[in-house]
């Protein structure tokens, strides 16, 4: 299994097409001289069956990949070899043999392992494909897809951890993609250097490069990505000057707030990570097309460190650390058990569909039967139905681009000038954003996603307008402070949503008010609000 600090592991085929067999270990740069004691020799036929048909890689552990033949079941072969054997091949094979036990869609197969003392070799699965690292090489990948790999991979991982073994390995290059789109872990160690809990940080560091193309071994160097070990392949991560690692959305735009927040808690080793299987669950249930919107109403199930959202410290990036609720997980899936027995017992598969149906009418009244409450509802705003309120400007030059918070594109935004300080460089009490319902509504929630966790913000409420001057905005400020939308604040990442409005009462009017900005690179602090959605009833 090729080193992942050697060049690009792969051979040119007919067409240009390079076939891949996943990269090795890594190894110290210095890497030990290659013996030609037991080298082995094309068309070679080892242990009678897997005939050498391509050199592909040495390693720098001193490791050869070479392509081979099954030739009883006439399947190509990836040949892990290295020579001499005995003692020093002892790790290779009892990884070997460690992960031949373990069966699983996103794992290579391991089918041999065998010494014969001046050579050692491991028999595996032959993937067409390329390493993530490669893959990335190209660009980083789109959420949805980095959100794919990372599931593999912590699919793959649960699969191991259940036997109790750890991986040991997870990094880009042990990641593959086959041509087929399936994902696969390979390479596994059992040298006792590393645990579970390393296994699920580098999860968050293959989420962390697929969405950025950087490694972030700097911060919390994980097995695999430490000092010295093949940095000159992989990039490293964005950090301010106290080496505060840069959230994937300060990197790029249009990463999900969900994803960046899984990201940044993965890799935050103050923050105990969530088994390898309710982190496997968990990136299942984001794994959904970009087009189904009550993903980004939802966000993802989590808990903060301490059971207090509200009180929770802030990352060196400025956003909330949190991660799954292990037992919110634990009870929906229990609820979607016991609805589940309860639509078998109800209904029964007489209808066409197999559904389910309630044989027990609706009850008659004398009165007409209540109607259902109205469906929750995206309220679709226009560019005139928003503007800045700044009353302490002067200049009011912050006001370009207001329309992209309603645009329906996360890549566009609106933002403010850049300032010293979180409190406007002491310039001004806050800024806002008015949004006009253009008339009453039943107001179920409103949702305010920035690029940037650290924010301060609250929503007011209010029943007139006022024009558009500093005079204007201060009256406007001071009459909407007195109905604050609350006491409820949710904050989800860089996502702000509100839903402390009153079922009983319509609004038309709504301020959103920014009294501290988030830092977004050391000594600067901006503003910068993607989207702005409005629910109604």
């Amino acid at each position: 299994m090729p080193s992942s600090s050697g060049p690009s592991i792969g051979t040119i085929t007919e067409g240009g097409r390079v076939t891949q067999v996943g990269e090795g270990q890594e190894a110290e740069e210095s890497a030990p001289p290659v013996m030609t004691f037991g080298a082995p020799t094309v068309g070679e036929i080892l242990a009678e069956r897997y005939e050498l048909v391509e050199h592909i890689n040495n390693d720098s552990a001193g490791r050869q990949v070479w392509r081979g033949i099954d030739v009883i079941l006439r399947r190509p072969v990836a040949v892990v070899l290295r020579h001499p054997g005995g003692a020093s091949a002892t790790e290779m094979l009892q990884a070997a043999v460690a992960a031949s036990r373990v069966i699983h869609p996103n794992l290579v197969g391991v089918y041999d392992a065998i010494d014969e003392a001046e050579r050692a070799y491991v028999v595996r699965e032959w993937v067409d494909g390329r390493s993530l690292r490669e893959l990335t090489a190209d660009g980083p990948l789109d959420p949805a897809r980095a959100t794919t790999v990372g599931h593999a991979v912590a699919s793959a991982l649960a699969a191991v951890h259940a036997t109790g073994m750890v991986h040991g390995n997870v990094h880009p290059g042990t990641v593959m993609i086959s041509d087929d789109g399936r994902v696969v872990l390979a390479d596994a160690r059992t040298d006792g250097a590393d645990s579970q809990e390393n296994d699920l940080r580098a999860v968050g560091g293959v989420l962390y490069f697929a969405l950025t193309g950087h490694w972030p071994h700097g911060e919390a160097p994980l097995h695999g990505a430490t000092a010295g070990h093949g940095r000159a392949a992989i990039p490293d991560a964005t950090r301010d000057a106290n080496g505060g690692l840069a959230a994937p959305r300060q990197v790029r735009a249009g990463v999900p707030a969900y994803l960046d927040d899984l990201t940044m808690d993965l890799l935050d080793r103050q923050i105990a990570p969530p088994s390898s299987d309710v982190l496997a669950a968990e990136l299942g249930r984001l794994e959904v097309p970009a087009d189904e919107q009550y993903l980004d109403q939802a966000g993802p199930l989590r808990f903060t460190a301490d059971g207090d959202d509200e009180r929770t410290p802030l990352s060196p990036t400025g956003g909330r650390k949190v991660i799954f609720g292990i037992a919110g997980l634990l009870a929906v899936a229990l609820v979607g058990l016991l609805v589940g027995i309860g639509t078998l017992w109800s209904g029964g598969d007489d209808s066409p569909t197999g559904q389910a149906s309630d044989p027990t009418p609706p009850a008659a009244t004398d009165d007409a039967p209540t109607p259902a409450p109205a469906a929750v509802r995206t309220l679709k705003l226009g560019a005139d139905q928003v503007r800045v309120i700044d009353p302490d400007s002067k200049s009011r030059d912050e006001f370009g681009g207001i329309e992209k918070v309603v645009d329906g594109n996360q890549d566009e935004a609106w933002q403010t000038d850049s300032y010293y300080n979180a409190n406007f460089s002491n310039l001004k009490q806050g800024m806002g954003i008015l949004i006009d319902l253009k008339q009453p509504q039943t107001v179920k929630s409103v949702e305010a996603s920035l690029s940037s966790r650290g924010a301060t913000a609250q929503l007011f409420t209010g029943t007139t307008t006022a024009e558009s001057t500093s005079s204007g905005d201060k009256a406007l400020v001071a009459a909407y402070k007195t109905k604050p939308v609350g006491p409820a604040l949710q904050q989800h990442g860089a996502k702000m949503v509100f839903d402390g409005f009153e079922a009983t009462q319509q609004y038309r009017y709504l301020l959103f008010w920014v009294t501290e900005l988030p830092e977004i690179e050391p000594g600067r602090f901006k503003l910068i609000v993607e989207e702005i959605t409005v629910q109604v009833q």
